[in-house]
């Protein structure tokens, strides 16, 4: 199973809460999100109108708003937000399994003029096939980016509008037929994928690389670690060089839309899955 599903947004949109054509204009050229790549946006697994791991997404998107200095009006909130994630799934006959991206930006204008800072969004909506979400029974074919690395700042844990070395980065997957490419930080350490969280294990040990390695603050990360510590298993935040990478037994990609994915194959290296089912299992009983 591919790890990268092509995905093709459904008939309907959602501009700012009006329900419009997938082929609607939204963006004006001085929009911030596409000049400076100045927004935020959300994917979430929406099954069967419920929007998993919300809470988590919701604390995530206001934090990572507030940061970037959004004027949030107060009639904003996870409350209509949500509201209008299943009115645009709804609308497209989608609630019952699909991929939701939400993105969120301070309207149009350049660095220092133009309108406000409030946030304006949209909503898109992308159906879902079940394996998707489950535990894949072909293992990824992996490999390292090349030429790229990704800076350790206050910003790095966000989930933003700019994209350009994950962009760069999956352009080295296609080409050397990966399923996805990893991503190094300035110190060198691999911190995350194109589209996902890294974990790894050694013996029955469970890593992750910490926040402070650069890497996003993944919804389904937060999740694992969380589920894992109920079950009296901490996963440990560390770095990740290519040493430990190639050293571990199993490798396994995470995100809220695909949940876990095992990881086969990097370079010459081969692994296995064993433990990785038993967390999924454990994480994920349905």
């Amino acid at each position: 199973m591919n790890f990268r599903p092509q995905y093709i947004a459904l008939e309907y949109l959602n501009i700012n809460g009006r329900i419009a054509n997938i082929d609607t204009p939204v963006l004006q050229a001085d929009n911030r999100s596409f000049r400076y790549g100045y927004g935020l946006f959300e994917t979430m697994l929406l099954v069967n109108g419920e929007i998993q791991l919300k809470d988590l997404h919701w604390e995530r998107l206001f934090k990572g708003m507030k940061q970037l200095g959004f004027d949030i009006p107060i009639h904003l909130t996870a409350t209509l937000l949500e509201e209008q994630v299943l009115h645009t799934a709804d609308k497209n006959n989608a609630a019952a399994l699909c991929r939701i991206r939400l993105q969120v930006f301070p309207g149009n204008g350049g660095l220092y003029d133009g309108d406000g800072f409030q946030p304006e969004y949209i909503i898109e909506c992308f159906p879902l096939e079940k394996p998707v979400i489950q535990l894949n029974e072909n293992g990824l074919v992996a490999g390292i980016a090349e030429g790229l690395c990704k800076s350790i700042d206050s910003l790095s844990h966000l989930k933003t509008s700019n994209a350009l070395v994950y962009a760069a980065a999956a352009r080295q997957v296609k080409q050397y037929k990966w399923n996805d490419a990893f991503i190094s930080n300035t110190a060198g350490h691999i911190i995350e994928s194109t589209i996902a969280n890294i974990f790894w294990i050694k013996g029955e040990q469970v890593y992750t690389p910490s926040l402070s390695e650069g890497c996003i603050a993944g919804v389904m990360r937060h999740h694992i670690i969380q589920r894992l510590a109920a079950q009296n298993m901490v996963v440990q935040e560390t770095s990740l060089s290519k040493a430990l990478l190639m050293d571990a037994d199993e490798v396994f990609l995470s995100n809220a839309i695909r949940r876990i994915k095992w990881v086969k194959e990097i370079e010459d290296r081969v692994y296995g899955n064993t433990f990785t089912q038993k967390l999924y299992n454990t994480i994920f009983d349905h």
